[in-house]
């Protein structure tokens, strides 16, 4: 005696299933990746500012302060990890961060005493950049960087 469903019809109602699931699955990976994108696109640089600090506490830095909007010296949050002092310089942009951001970021860590100095941007750097950033010593944390750091755990 045969049972109702054919093996046929169980194979193609598996793989209906399996396909559904799949297509799901990857467009969770999707959706989450645009959120942090657009997280970026809809944030003023002060807000952006606010938002380093907080994801550096969450990575274990201590010590951070955002430092006052204007007449800052180049540096947009003061913090320290592991003994280490930070002056971090923030580029919330729509295009690769430049050459200035990369000497606002030396004069402000000479300024304030800093050990090591940063850029932290949503975007990338240009090459003239990123050239500057190793003659100064300035560490570049990019778009690709900010977004690993979200999605690692705390």
């Amino acid at each position: 005696m045969k049972g109702i469903f054919s093996v046929d019809v169980i194979a193609v109602a598996v793989a209906v299933i399996v396909i559904f699931l799949a297509a799901v699955i990857l467009r969770l990976i999707l959706l989450k990746r645009r959120k942090a994108t657009d997280l970026f696109e809809d944030m003023e640089g002060h807000d952006f500012e606010y938002f380093c600090a907080d994801l550096l506490r969450q990575k274990g830095f201590t010590e951070v302060e955002v430092t006052k909007g204007s007449g800052d010296y180049g540096v947009d949050i003061l913090a320290e990890k592991d003994g280490v002092t930070y002056g971090i310089q923030c580029k919330c942009y729509t295009s690769p961060v430049g050459v200035k951001a990369i000497q606002e970021a030396y004069a402000g860590r000479d300024y304030y005493d800093r050990m090591v100095g940063a850029v932290m941007t949503n975007q990338y750097f240009t090459s003239p950049a990123v050239e500057a950033a190793k003659k100064l010593k300035i560490l570049l944390w990019d778009g690709g960087y900010i977004e690993s750091m979200m999605e690692e755990s705390p």
